[in-house]
């Protein structure tokens, strides 16, 4: 398992997800996003094929993350490596042993999410995959969402969240943040990585290049640009 570098009051790094265009991908680098998300299982409103996806974090610094939902664990593999991804994202009911096997192979880190309706949901997602995996991504929860479909963790839940995942993993912060709203989510559960998606569009798939700015600027993780 890779240990994390902890980042104690220092700004969080911040996840781009969703994306479905290069010039998004640009945008979100530049700005200074550490992890740009593409959803590789189909069937999504953001779902990218994996030829798009290889195309659109090509030659790119940040790292790419291959978000994933109940796929079989060689197309898991399969796409990671053809993307290049650093960070497999696996965000449907993936049983423990897979997320160890996955990780064991050492070529990628894997972060596995967690919808979260109350603490012992996420206490839940720990004990199952706190051991195997580098990241626990903790979202709302939306009836019949897999995803958190832009449902906010209950901010009433912040310290017990952080207290839950261990110092040996990451802690991604999801659902529902929004450059009005990040810096107040910051401040209240202290991740290690905040993951934006909806929050920066103007239409599904779209991102908003000002948007993604000024997120940047609320997580406090704003730098100035890498150039070219």
């Amino acid at each position: 398992m890779h240990v994390p570098d902890r980042r104690d009051g220092l700004a969080p790094r911040v996840k781009i997800c969703g994306l479905t265009r290069r010039e998004d991908a640009l945008a979100a680098e530049t700005a200074g996003a550490e992890y740009l998300g593409m959803i590789l299982s189909s069937g999504f409103g953001r779902s990218v094929t994996l030829e798009a996806a290889t195309a659109l974090v090509r030659g790119l610094a940040a790292t790419a993350v291959a978000v994933l939902v109940d796929e079989p664990e060689e197309r898991v593999v399969e796409v990671a490596e053809a993307v290049g991804a650093g960070v497999v994202q696996l965000h449907g009911a993936e049983p423990p042993e897979m997320a160890a096997r996955l990780a064991a192979r050492g070529s990628f880190r894997v972060w596995k999410a967690v919808r979260a309706r109350c603490l012992d949901d996420v206490a839940r997602g720990i004990r199952l995959y706190g051991e195997v995996v580098d990241g626990i991504l903790v979202e709302g929860w939306k009836e019949g969402a897999v995803g958190g479909a832009g449902a906010r963790v209950d901010p009433g839940m912040a310290a017990g969240v952080r207290s839950l995942v261990p110092e040996s993993i990451r802690l991604i912060l999801a659902g529902g943040l929004t450059p009005e709203n990040v810096s107040d989510a910051v401040t209240r559960f202290l991740p290690d990585v905040v993951d934006v998606s909806s929050g920066v569009e103007y239409e599904r798939g779209i991102k908003d290049h000002t948007l993604i700015q000024r997120f940047m600027v609320e997580a406090g993780a704003s730098r100035a640009p890498r150039g070219p």
